[in-house]
């Protein structure tokens, strides 16, 4: 099985939760973090002023955040074929942190 490696080369943050993100393949993502963001690491983003301090990772080319929340590129960059099952992970986590 081959498995596309992606590099995120930049992003811009467009919204609220809400990234812009360009790939070394020259596509472009457009993703809107906020139904995912649930459970342990990646709940502290719903603070705007910590989700805004998003870096690219220069090592491991991909979106890093302080708090240690990260993605893997390949599911960055194809973000319409996970958001599904992602956002059920997050409702997942919800219920059981409730």
């Amino acid at each position: 099985m081959v498995h596309p490696i992606y590099r995120v080369q930049s992003f811009q943050i467009v919204a609220p939760y809400t990234l812009s993100v360009q790939f070394d393949d020259n596509t472009e993502q457009t993703i809107n973090f906020e139904p995912i963001l649930a459970g342990e690491l990646y709940r502290p983003l719903r603070d705007l002023s910590l989700f805004d301090q998003v870096s690219v990772d220069r090592e491991v080319h991909t979106l890093v955040w302080p708090n240690g929340a990260d993605f893997d590129p390949a599911t960055l960059h194809d973000w319409n074929d996970h958001v599904q099952a992602l956002t059920a992970r997050a409702q997942q986590w919800e219920l059981t942190a409730a």
